[in-house]
């Protein structure tokens, strides 16, 4: 591409986000950023409890982090320390001390400076919780998918069901909740859409739906 371009899709957990990001990163012919996977890392490198540490020794270990991309388009993996990040990061027991550790400003803060390095110069299409509001604010491709709890509890069921790790629905859909719950009303980058973003609700939309829709409203951009 010969001008630099970032797409942002922001939204809860379990609404699409990673499937729609890697299929528009390989249509667009650009870089796929997961930042989810970003606090994931984090999470699981530091381990449990890592939230309660004092701040500065978790900055001491923050700054000492290099994350960086391998692999093109849809398949462009996160590397934190020169080594790709896989499964490991992808339990519902990491995903919750993610979720803890990305309540701290001073773990915020450092991602967000990784994930504009990362960006800086290079097209991406970008998820997480806040690329819209916070970190890619000049970004001239907003999203924000959501979905209701239900629906995305019944996706990660069956997601994790499918990689043949236990799943249970009522176990997921309080999981799902009480994220929800605590992205949305943590005191910084609370989850919300970014006043320029497009909201696409995906509860009844397929993928190939909603994979549509972008596309086009991208191309028309």
């Amino acid at each position: 591409m010969s001008e630099r371009l970032v797409v942002t899709l922001d939204g809860p957990a379990g609404v699409g986000k990673t499937t729609l990001a890697k299929r528009l990163a390989e249509a667009l012919g650009v870089a796929y950023l997961d930042t989810g996977a970003m606090f994931r890392a984090v999470a699981w490198k530091l381990g449990e409890g890592a939230w309660d540490w004092p701040e500065d020794r978790l900055s001491k270990v923050l700054s000492a982090m290099r994350f960086s991309l391998v692999g093109q388009g849809g398949d462009s993996r996160i590397a934190l320390d020169g080594e790709p990040v896989g499964e490991e990061i992808r339990s519902e027991t990491v995903a919750r001390w993610a979720s803890n550790v990305a309540r701290l400003p001073v773990v915020r803060q450092a991602l967000k400076q990784a994930q504009q390095d990362i960006g800086r110069g290079t097209s991406l299409v970008v998820e997480g919780r806040d690329m819209g509001t916070v970190v890619f604010l000049d970004a001239p491709c907003k999203f924000f998918l959501d979905a209701t709890p239900e629906v995305r509890a019944e996706r990660r069921m069956l997601q994790l069901r499918q990689s043949g790790q236990p799943a249970d629905f009522d176990e997921i859909l309080g999981q799902i909740k009480a994220r929800d719950d605590q992205d949305r009303n943590r005191a910084v980058a609370p989850l919300k859409p970014a006043a320029d973003a497009v909201i696409v609700d995906t509860s009844s939309l397929d993928v190939e739906g909603v994979f549509q829709k972008i596309l086009a409203h991208i191309r028309g951009a």
